[in-house]
């Protein structure tokens, strides 16, 4: 199992966020989160948001801590990235 969590420095909602990602599936990202406890609705795109307070937790869990940029590159590079406004492959 191989997922990726960025530091906690997204602000939003009066908090700060980590992306949660996987370079292998999006089963794996699902089966993983919902493991810790993430609900559905964080799922955005390609990433679960994760508030700072459950950072630990999913480190805790397996996740690998990576950088931003290094996280979008992994992403990328597994062909799982979906930017905002561009449709998910296949559709």
């Amino acid at each position: 199992m191989t997922v990726y969590i960025d530091p906690p420095t997204w602000p939003g909602h009066g908090r700060l966020w980590s992306h949660l990602v996987s370079d292998v599936s999006f089963e794996e990202l699902h089966a993983f989160a919902a493991a810790i406890g993430c609900p559905p609705r964080a799922f955005e795109r390609d990433h679960y948001d994760v508030p700072e307070a459950h950072y630990a937790d999913a480190v805790r869990a397996g996740a690998r801590e990576i950088g931003s940029k290094e996280l979008v590159r992994r992403l990328t590079a597994a062909g799982l990235r979906r930017p905002k406004g561009r449709p998910a492959p296949g559709r």
